[in-house]
């Protein structure tokens, strides 16, 4: 299993899985040990949903694959993996792949005695802008979270409100939204294309026109309902309108892109490179926002950030509370030495996050600040990581319960 051109060097001696949830979502670490005293990596491979699968995969499948390799071969190490099971690409093994992939990253920077994006060309910026997320249970409550964050220093702001019933996304839902329903705690696509243009009217008419405003669809229209919402949206000036259709309907973007007035980002339920490239290439998208762990790591994410940059697309990478400090630190790297960067999803991890993983980026103020310390500049305490253990079954259970008022499930 060693390629032949292979000579003693630094080697991989260890593989090791660390599943933790300080927030109560699964984050999913690799470590991998080398043949040089105290020299480790550290890479992203959570899938909250299936962490015990990546795990599997990672300890009975890769682990022995990778032991005694070079850290110094990732190509060959990622393209290795990635062939090795015979039917390719999935969720579950991309985010394994990915924790062995970055965390040879890691182990480059830390033995060249420089942080990832150097390694990648070095900064085209200094530190990376980001949005966060307000939400509120009625359009006032949001907008009032929206207008603390801009107070806070961020020009980037996602708006996200309550419906009736329990399917709302990203906002709280109501109970016995539709009493005389089959389903009563349905979430009904007819409510939600007449109040989404309202949320955003009132936005522009409290914050602003000096704000950008983004909205997560979150995969629940059809193409036509996309259209028709991305129209009604139009003179909200929208900086970006996310996941219009589910990945089964991948295909029809273009043509939901095209007749859009405002700006389709896309691309975080994608789970193989390929088809994350195919969503640049078939015109499909403005930005695009991977879950760079789902897809296999730094090593593909850079060549999909090459691709958009020679495409005239953004990145705009997912990086939501299911993205490790590690994977947080991974895509701070790609929108450094990127000349395709639009945006950065932000998240502001608890102190208990920063405890267990010192070197955490910090977001404040509207942007993100990378570390300048070799590698990812992200640790890993794992005596304090055992401490809270991972948690079952709660995405499963709250999608249950995205149904139509019909009773039908919906994609949450």
């Amino acid at each position: 299993m060693i390629p032949p051109w292979s000579a003693p060097d630094v080697t991989i001696t260890g593989v090791r899985t660390i599943v933790t949830a300080p927030e109560g979502v699964n984050l999913v670490v690799v470590r991998l040990d080398t043949s040089t005293p105290g020299l480790y990596g550290l890479g992203c491979a959570t899938f909250h949903q299936r962490f015990a699968a990546v795990v599997a995969t990672l300890c009975t499948h890769l682990a022995p694959l990778v032991i005694g390799q070079r850290v110094a071969d990732i190509s060959e190490i990622s393209r290795m993996l990635h062939f090795s099971g015979y039917w390719r690409d999935g969720p579950v093994l991309n985010s394994a792949l990915s924790g062995v992939d970055m965390a040879l990253w890691d182990i480059a920077g830390k033995r060249a005695g420089m942080p990832v994006y150097e390694l990648l060309g070095g900064r085209l910026r200094g530190d990376v802008p980001v949005y966060l997320h307000a939400s509120g249970e009625t359009i006032a409550e949001t907008i009032e979270h929206a207008a603390a964050l801009i107070d806070a220093g961020f020009s980037h702001v996602r708006l996200q409100t309550g419906q009736p019933g329990l399917g709302a996304y990203g906002a709280p839902g109501r109970p016995g939204g539709y009493p005389d329903a089959p389903y009563p705690d349905g979430w009904s696509v007819r409510h939600y294309l007449a109040q989404t243009p309202r949320l955003f009217a009132a936005a522009r008419d409290r914050l602003g026109d000096d704000v950008e405003l983004l909205h997560d669809v979150h995969s629940r229209l059809t193409p036509k309902q996309a259209v028709t919402l991305a129209r009604s949206l139009e003179p909200y000036r929208l900086y970006f309108l996310e996941d219009p259709v589910a990945p089964e309907h991948y295909d029809r973007l273009p043509s939901v892109r095209a007749a859009s007035p405002v700006p389709i980002a896309c691309g975080e339920l994608a789970v193989s490179v390929a088809s994350a490239a195919r969503l640049v290439t078939s015109g499909g998208v403005d930005l695009l926002r991977c879950h760079v762990s789902a897809i296999g790591g730094l090593t593909p994410a850079r060549k999909l950030a090459d691709l958009c940059e020679l495409s005239g697309v953004q990145t705009a990478w997912h990086a939501p509370a299911d993205v490790s400090p590690v994977g947080a630190a991974a895509n701070l790297a790609l929108d450094l030495a990127s000349p395709a960067f639009g945006i950065q999803e932000g998240h502001v991890y608890p102190d208990i996050v920063h405890e267990i993983f010192p070197g955490t980026p910090v977001v404040a103020a509207g942007y993100a600040r990378p570390s300048a310390a070799p590698g990812w500049g992200v640790d890993l305490d794992e005596r304090l990581a055992a401490e809270h253990p991972p948690v079952l079954g709660g995405h499963e259970r709250w999608a249950a319960t995205v149904r139509r008022p019909d009773g039908a499930i919906e994609a949450p």
